[in-house]
């Protein structure tokens, strides 16, 4: 009877070990539901309730779906994945903190898709990029942040997509891109909302290129002194690509300053208290841009391309 205990003791534990093994090990696709539980292992007959409680359970590059309407939570992003939601609510409403952050590393890519995130007036950042390879934001929805809707600060070259999305009534700015630390910005938008942000819509520091299309920067910093865009050169150099974009119901439209240079094409300017400001750097147009319906018009400082008025 000894014997046999010693042999069965260790096959008991090796099935033990072989199950807990499989009972934690990463998925590369999981899933939450409004009604699931972080006790689940995320699959999709038994979803996670949280975005942060699906995170450690899913392998990097892996993807969380969302399987019916809910509300998520914030999370912090430190590897490749993808965030989802296909025409169901996925909100992310936080308090007192951002609603996405992102410390992930130089070659990962991140992405967040039809998400819903409200700050309630009290979350500080929408969407929070410190370090990255690439961040794609697309079909989303920010709201109501004390801070900055979307921050993008890397400390590293990072890549930034934003498609589809909405970036509104943050209690300070839209989407601000300013890296940190030596770090460098490539943004672009697509069919971007930013409006009714309390100061700036877009600001724009040193280090950072930036590329606007087919989008509409309106009604910020309404009732201050800032801008529906600023950009400021120093430190560094600072770049942006207007390209079909209204730009209108601010004091200022586009503020342009400290060795930065904004070039503008097919864009309307109107109904600024002041359409153009510019200190010290360039606003450029390819000659086919409007700019009506200001208090005081400014104007473009030169051609975008010699010959191009």
């Amino acid at each position: 009877m000894f014997s046999i205990r010693r042999f069965v003791s260790p096959l008991a534990v090796s099935l033990a070990l072989l199950v807990a093994s499989n009972a934690y090990a990463q998925a590369t696709r999981t899933w939450v539901s409004g009604v699931g539980d972080d006790a689940n292992p995320c699959s999709r007959t038994a979803p996670c309730k949280t975005f942060a409680g699906a995170i450690s359970k899913t392998a990097a590059a892996g993807e969380i779906d969302v399987l019916d309407p809910g509300g998520f939570g914030g999370v912090t992003i430190t590897k490749a994945i993808s965030i989802e939601s296909d025409g169901v609510i996925a909100g992310i409403l936080v308090s007192g903190t951002p609603g996405i952050t992102i410390s992930a590393g130089p070659t990962d890519v991140i992405v967040l898709r039809g998400l819903t995130f409200d700050g309630i007036l009290s979350g500080t950042d929408g969407i929070q990029i410190n370090t990255a390879g690439t961040v794609i934001v697309d079909n989303c929805y920010i709201k109501g942040f004390v801070t900055r809707g979307i921050s993008v600060q890397p400390t590293a070259s990072t890549n930034v997509f934003i498609s589809n999305t909405n970036i509104q009534a943050s209690a300070s700015n839209g989407l601000v891109v300013a890296p940190a630390g030596g770090g460098s910005a490539q943004v672009s938008l697509d069919n971007v909302n930013i409006v009714n942000n309390t100061n700036f819509g877009l600001s724009i520091t040193g280090g950072s290129t930036v590329v606007v299309r087919n989008s509409t920067i309106s009604g910020n910093a309404v009732g201050t002194a800032f801008a529906n865009i600023r950009v400021a050169g120093a430190p560094g150099t600072a770049t942006l690509v207007l390209d079909n974009v209204v730009v209108n119901n601010s004091p200022d439209g586009i503020d342009a300053i400290s060795g930065a240079t904004v070039t503008v094409n097919n864009s309307t300017i109107s109904n600024n208290t002041t359409g153009l400001s510019t200190t010290g750097a360039s606003i450029l147009t390819f000659g086919n841009n409007r700019l009506i319906g200001n208090t005081t018009p400014g104007s473009f400082t030169g051609p975008a391309s010699p010959g191009l008025q």
